[in-house]
């Protein structure tokens, strides 16, 4: 029978603005004392602009982790002032795209990366886009707004033209949990 760990104690080893890490001391009761690192970052969010024609509403971005631009749906991290995660969603939306919508669906979640982190990331679905605006250029994120349609999303999943993990996590969710409209958008 597996046994859980006990967390002893944790500190703050080193903060940056995007995550801390923290050094963990745990027991369990056959493998004694050990110290683990976990990156503490604030739940994120990412979601799927659909238009009405069936296109994703998706972002170019430069990503410094491999030094590449990326195509992925927007998304971000749950701020402080952000009232739920779907308003998160929204706000990272109206930022990265220019595109609003009233139609916001919550599609899932999953944990990013579990053996080192223990925040969320919430995946929902926007129907009725509205463009309200040009995309907003914050920071250090250099981006460009591309309309993909929807029928093209497997083909660049399998093809590794779409190898962010937290956009195929959102489309799995779009494609378990709303077969049906996913369908209807594949055959567009």
């Amino acid at each position: 029978m597996a046994h859980k760990w006990k967390t002893l104690s944790t500190d703050a080893v080193y903060k940056t603005p995007v995550f801390d890490l923290h050094r963990r001391r745990s027991g369990h009761p056959h493998r004694g004392e050990r110290d683990f690192f976990i990156l503490h970052a604030p739940n994120w969010v990412n979601i799927i602009p659909m238009t009405a024609a069936g296109e994703v509403v998706m972002i170019r971005q430069w990503r410094h982790g491999i030094s590449e631009f990326t195509l992925e749906v927007p998304g971000g991290m749950v701020d402080p002032e952000d009232l739920t995660p779907m308003h998160a969603a929204r706000r990272e939306m109206i930022e990265e795209t220019g595109f609003d919508a009233d139609n916001i669906i919550e599609l899932g979640k999953v944990h990013p990366n579990p053996a080192i982190q223990g925040n969320v990331c919430y995946s929902f679905l926007a129907e009725d886009l509205r463009n309200v605006g040009q995309p907003e250029s914050l920071g250090a994120e250099e981006t460009e707004v591309a309309l993909i349609p929807m029928s093209d999303i497997p083909g660049l999943i399998a093809s590794a033209g779409i190898m962010h993990a937290l956009t195929i996590a959102a489309f799995s969710f779009l494609h378990v949990y709303n077969p049906l409209s996913t369908r209807r958008l594949l055959l567009k």
